[in-house]
């Protein structure tokens, strides 16, 4: 088969290369304490567990675009704790778990705008932004800062994604003045905020802010929620673009299943349980800079998200990972998941129970 016509083969994904990082800090007595995934260790709250048990919702076809009632919902937390208003009629809907949102929407973008082939994101990012635009058989083209994006790149966009607090690095980034940049160059631009309610530097906001006018805003019950395996999240903004998204994923079949968006509207109007999980991801931050401070690794307290961003001191981001792994048992994600910008640092996600963390201080005298 020639290059020009080589079937796509999907490359390894990217936790499942740990097995020789896992083996190594198996080894130790208690075994692994796993700082990889940025999987949620702690419980939902009870009366969020209860309601999927609650009424008849299991029962008939859900609503793809979400029910009214989680639209309200959903639209009455934008509003009370990001201090943005949407019509939860014509500017919201919900998506299954935002994963499949940033996976999927390239194509759908693509078949709007055909004469358009190429999604922006940020360097060093979650994956699966560059991932969606290839399953799309888009471009993907990277960026270090929006100023830098060249003009040729910026007219073929589909869209740019914008990620604050970001995963990996934590970093929050300037929401309005992304907003500005779309709306002057007639691109959309899609703000990942999954991480919202666990800022550091400032309070929680979104690129809603700024109005809705070309812009999206993603969100997620995932993290906030400790709800990841439920699978919800919604997508808040442009009016024009929100419909359009809603009709073509009603074809395509998404549908929150009907007892996690009941479940939803409680999460979402309860703001206490939110408020400790903050206090807890703090504390286990602050407690992995001593762990990591006492293998030699110098870090320091993210602006936002849950993850420790940490530079490998000879640039081996693998190297440091097999050490640390090695020297106090945990597990470690290296840099290079999240990009080619990424190589020479490690990231550390904040996401085993109190008691494992200890396991690991321990190890190492912290």
């Amino acid at each position: 088969m020639s290059e020009r016509h080589a079937a796509f083969v999907p490359p390894p994904y990217p936790y499942e290369r740990l097995g020789e990082i896992i083996a190594l800090a198996d080894k130790h007595d208690g075994g692994a304490v796993d700082l990889s995934i940025g999987t949620p260790c702690d419980p939902p709250p009870a009366d969020v567990l209860a309601a999927l048990t609650a009424g008849d919702t299991a029962r008939g076809y859900p609503p793809s675009i979400g029910t009214p009632a989680l639209r309200t919902a959903a639209a009455d937390w934008l509003d009370r704790r990001l201090g943005a208003t949407v019509d939860p009629d014509t500017e919201l809907a919900a998506c299954v778990g935002t994963k499949e949102f940033v996976a999927s929407v390239p194509q759908y973008l693509k078949l709007r705008t055909p004469g358009q082939d190429t999604v922006l994101y940020p360097a060093i990012s979650y994956p699966t932004y560059e991932m969606g635009a290839t399953l799309a058989g888009c471009r993907a083209v990277p960026y270090t800062d929006l100023a830098d994006i060249a003009d040729a790149d910026a007219q073929r966009a589909l869209c740019v994604w914008v990620n604050s607090p970001g995963n990996p690095t934590g970093e929050l980034h300037d929401l309005d003045a992304a907003a500005r940049w779309g709306r002057a160059r007639g691109v959309p631009v899609i703000s990942d905020e999954c991480y919202a309610e666990f800022t550091w530097a400032g309070q929680p906001t979104t690129i809603l802010r700024a109005g809705t006018d070309g812009v999206l805003a993603l969100h997620s019950l995932s993290k906030r929620d400790n709800f990841a395996g439920a699978r919800i999240g919604f997508y808040a903004g442009d009016g024009e673009l929100v419909h359009y998204l809603r009709e073509v994923r009603k074809h395509a079949g998404f549908m929150p299943p009907g007892p996690v968006q009941a479940a939803a509207v409680v999460a979402l109007g309860d703001d206490a349980h939110v408020q400790a999980q903050r206090e807890r991801y703090l504390a286990r931050l602050e407690r992995l800079v001593d762990v990591f401070a006492a293998l030699g690794y110098p870090a320091t307290l993210p602006h936002g998200a849950f993850y420790l961003w940490i530079p490998a001191p000879d640039g081996d981001e693998w190297r440091a990972a097999r050490d640390v792994a090695q020297r106090a048992g945990v597990v470690v994600s290296p840099g290079e998941f999240y990009g080619p910008a990424g190589t020479g640092f490690f990231r550390v996600a904040a996401v085993q129970p109190d008691e494992r963390i200890a396991l690991a201080a321990a190890r190492v005298g912290a």
